[in-house]
């Protein structure tokens, strides 16, 4: 652990000798800090034992495991608290998810793991394999994290698109059910460089609405720019990204604001799935991100079966033809505004 300590290589050591961490390791870093490793990937900080931290923060990256900016900015703060060059305000739990997806540098090695929390990965054939397994064991890390103290819960999963898009920058906030939308998370990612904002309106199998539906946790899905291999991230462009996570979790109080003018505020309109082998896109590989279309434009088709853009001005987020049968093949969006905010 003295060497951990020493150069902070949690995630390296994490993919490339994984035994290190199989079983759970606890040590103080000097400033105090209790430093819990449970497995390897997953690792969180408890602040010890000056003041009582008021919010329990969770960062998630590398649930697919080709959206490397993210997994970079998460290993420099992990990196920055081991060797007591970052001082952490609250408890911090990171989690790097799917490490083999990360070595073999793939989206997923079976299964897309971000459809299989709020208990899908013991569904139907139950946990068969290895991206199963360790969604069940994010949800229990997560769950432990939060039922370990008190204090506001924030779960933020860092994610970049395959695609381009015309908003670079975006998030998914979950379906909240009778819960009021957050203007000072809105804020806060508004700090990150994060300005479009996608309002699902459903119960889904998600890392974030996992935390939000069971725990009440301030949760989103974030996703930081588009796919790209590790070391060709320009990472000026995540900037924004990194400063607004470190002062969230090294200052006791960071309230950034927002002009609610300054967001485009989108609601998901349709959810596609592919049910059929024979599902078609009708739009090029390389559209971007929020193209919108006028009403009565066929945007994707199966046998039996055409998707229409409903309305004027429909977009399209997270097109993937190439998904399991089943699965979400396409979302549309549509403009919207929020009458209503909790600060």
């Amino acid at each position: 652990m003295q060497e951990l300590i020493e150069n902070g290589q949690f995630l390296t050591l994490s993919r490339r000798n994984p035994a290190l961490f199989e079983r759970s390791h606890q040590f103080k870093l000097a400033n105090g800090t209790l430093v819990d490793i449970t497995a390897p990937g997953i690792i969180s900080f408890s602040v010890q034992p000056t003041s009582k931290p008021n919010k329990r923060i969770v960062l998630s990256c590398g649930v697919h495991g080709n959206e490397t900016a993210p997994i970079e900015i998460c290993d420099d703060l992990v990196k920055g608290i081991l060797t007591g060059n970052t001082t952490l305000a609250h408890d911090v739990l990171f989690l790097f998810g799917n490490l083999p997806a990360m070595d073999i540098a793939e989206r997923f090695v079976e299964e897309n793991m971000n459809r299989l929390f709020s208990g899908a990965h013991s569904k139907g054939e139950g946990l068969v394999n290895a991206e199963r397994v360790r969604a069940k064991q994010l949800e229990d890390a997560v769950a432990s994290f939060f039922e370990a103290g008190e204090g506001t819960r924030y779960h933020y999963d860092l994610h970049t698109a395959i695609r381009a898009s015309k908003n670079e920058k975006f998030a998914v906030y979950p379906y909240l059910h009778d819960r009021i939308h957050s203007k000072g998370q809105l804020a806060f990612l508004a700090a990150c460089g994060v300005k479009t904002i996608l309002l699902s309106e459903s119960s889904t199998t998600t890392f974030s609405y996992f935390s939000s539906y069971q725990y009440n946790a301030h949760a989103f899905t974030v996703e930081l720019g588009k796919v790209r291999p590790f070391g060709q991230n320009d990472m000026r462009r995540f900037e924004d990204a990194k400063q607004a996570i470190t002062q969230l979790i090294t200052q006791t109080e960071y309230a950034p604001t927002v002009d609610m003018d300054d967001l485009d505020i989108y609601r998901v309109n349709q959810v596609i799935n592919r049910n059929e082998e024979q599902f078609t896109l009708h739009f090029d590989d390389d559209t971007p991100n929020f193209t919108d279309y006028p009403k009565g434009t066929v945007l994707a088709s199966e046998p039996g079966k055409e998707y229409i853009a409903e309305q004027d001005g429909e977009a399209i987020v997270f097109p993937n033809a190439k998904v399991a049968i089943g699965q979400r093949a396409l979302l549309t969006v549509v403009p919207t505004t929020l009458d209503k905010l909790d600060v």
